[in-house]
C-alpha cells in the first residue's frame, strides 16, 4: 500500500510539472516583453519634425517644439543636446526630463 500511494505521488508531481511547462509563459515574463516593445530608438535633434518633438517629449509643446527646429534651421545642426538649453522657452529641467530620450547625431 505505501508503494502504490508513493506511486501516486510521484505520478501526480510528474503530470503537474509537465502541464506547467506546456501551459507557456506565466505572467512574470509579461512584463519584460512590454518594456523591451517600448524602448524606442533615441529622438534626433536635428533630424526630427516638431510634430515629433511635441509627441515624444515631456514638457515639449507646438511651440517649444517649433522654437527648437527654426533654432536648428538658422543656427545648423546641434553639436550636443546640451545645446538645447540656448533655445529659448527650453530649461535644464526640461532638458534633464528628456535627455534619455534624445541624441544629436
Amino acid at each position: 500500500m505505501l508503494k502504490s500511494l508513493l506511486s501516486a505521488s510521484i505520478i501526480a508531481l510528474l503530470a503537474s510539472v509537465s502541464l506547467g511547462s506546456v501551459a507557456g509563459p506565466t505572467k512574470s515574463a509579461e512584463p519584460a516583453m512590454v518594456a523591451a516593445a517600448h524602448q524606442v530608438a533615441p529622438i534626433n535633434i536635428n533630424s526630427a519634425d516638431a510634430e515629433t518633438l511635441t509627441r515624444e517629449l515631456k514638457g515639449i509643446g507646438a511651440t517649444k517644439a517649433k522654437a527648437i527646429v527654426a533654432y536648428r534651421d538658422a543656427h545648423g545642426p546641434f553639436s550636443s543636446i546640451d545645446q538645447l538649453l540656448e533655445v529659448k522657452g527650453i530649461g535644464a529641467a526640461t532638458l534633464e526630463k528628456n535627455r534619455a530620450k534624445l541624441s544629436a547625431n
